[in-house]
């Protein structure tokens, strides 16, 4: 409560009703000096007292202690509202805008993974740099759409999911079109088989038989 408020409040109101200190004092049986600290916020009224200032100027007591009259306390209440209800649509527009971003972003990343997998050849190794790039577009994108609290649980799923799609896709390039592994990390050949070289993956070997003059003209 703001004791200097709520004094020139019935300082006001005295006022409204071109009463002087002296002629308060005396509806009020109270000293000229009482009223007088009142009005400057050195000190307050008692219970008695503000039911009968609240009586005499026909106003609430919670508008006197306010310092302020209702009708200007709801105006006030309606301004903090519209402030609070024009951020939360400003939050809201700028979620949303957050959203489009971050689904933009993922189905680039798709995009890409999937242009990876069908333009490039197999024996490119430009095919696993753009897939494992689309890849990080679209955890990127995920990042941006998923509720921080279950990002690093849809992050870590995502990874888990696209490792699983890669190795597939590399196990039937290989098992069912004898295509070169895209995401091999080593190739090798034997100097006793110079026509057949040999190709690493993390869960299977391949084997490819071209010569190394074919193979370095590739």
């Amino acid at each position: 409560m703001d004791q200097i408020k709520m004094g020139a409040f019935l300082k006001a109101l005295r006022k409204e009703k071109h009463l002087p200190q002296e002629d308060l004092a005396e509806e009020l049986h109270v000293s000229n000096r009482t009223i007088s600290r009142w009005e400057t916020g050195t000190s307050l009224p008692d219970i008695n007292m503000l039911v009968m200032l609240s009586d005499f100027y026909a106003i609430s007591i919670p508008e006197l202690i306010s310092g302020e009259r209702k009708e200007k306390m709801r105006n006030q209440e309606s301004n903090e509202m519209a402030h609070v209800m024009a951020a939360y649509s400003h939050n809201e527009i700028k979620a949303e805008r957050r959203k489009m971003g971050g689904f933009l972003i993922l189905i680039f990343g798709i995009f890409i993974i999937l242009s990876a997998l069908i333009i490039f050849p197999s024996e490119s190794s430009w095919s696993s740099i753009y897939a494992i790039l689309g890849s990080f577009i679209v955890l990127f994108g995920l990042c941006i759409l998923v509720n921080k609290r279950w990002r690093v649980q849809t992050v870590v799923g995502c990874m888990f999911l696209l490792f699983i799609l890669f190795t597939l896709s590399d196990y039937v390039a290989v098992t069912q079109f004898n295509q070169v592994p895209r995401f091999r990390y080593e190739t090798s050949y034997d100097s006793r088989k110079p026509n057949q070289w040999k190709y690493k993956t993390l869960f299977f070997y391949s084997y490819s038989n071209q010569s190394r003059n074919q193979k370095r003209k590739d």
